[in-house]
């Protein structure tokens, strides 16, 4: 058995659900690690890099799943959000949004690296295009819960992450390449 997902075995094999466990570990590990800015509500937080990273090792549908079980665990209550926090206030508060927005990112981004065949570009592209999601549901989100406009929310909540996010998006793909290179060669993944 190859270990990939396929229409006549949709079940995962025990190193799938061990890598997508690890991969959301990874995440609940970083995501609430978050330095709070005066200027916004939404902190910068390593979030973004724990889903590229993610994205990068295991693709669409086991980092999918790894990012949608971290939705869930701090939906839950665990303290795996930004600052350590958790619950259903946190998801449903003012970056709420950018968190819902973690799946779909993951789901978009996962995509690109499946069908990119190693090269970096494809999976950069693939990563802009899954921020761009997650910035999209977050800034809805936050003008609703602050009750302003789209373009102040993207000012509040986007723009002065991006240089941030640039450089986690970097990092993320970089390390995350090639450690699913490493997994392919072991036969892991």
């Amino acid at each position: 058995m190859n270990g990939s997902m396929t229409a006549q075995n949709p079940k995962l094999n025990v190193r799938q659900l061990a890598l997508t466990g690890l991969m959301t570990a990874v995440l609940c590990v970083l995501g609430p690690i978050a330095l709070t800015i005066p200027v916004s509500p939404v902190p910068i937080s390593l979030g973004f890099l724990g889903i590229y990273f993610i994205c990068s090792v295991l693709g669409m549908k086991l980092g999918t799943l790894s990012v949608a079980a971290y939705v869930l665990l701090g939906l839950a209550g665990l303290p795996v959000f930004t600052n350590f926090a958790g619950g259903p206030g946190k998801l449903f508060g003012p970056t709420g949004g950018y968190i819902i927005g973690y799946v779909f990112m993951a789901l978009i981004c996962g995509f690109f690296v499946d069908r990119s065949n190693g090269r970096l570009l494809p999976v950069a592209m693939g990563m802009v295009a899954g921020s761009l999601v997650s910035y999209l549901f977050g800034t809805i989100w936050l003008a609703c819960q602050q009750s302003i406009g789209f373009v102040q929310a993207l000012s509040l909540g986007v723009l002065p992450y991006v240089p941030f996010d640039i450089a986690k998006l970097i990092i993320g793909v970089l390390t995350g390449s090639k450690l699913r290179g490493r997994l392919r060669q072991a036969g892991l993944l």
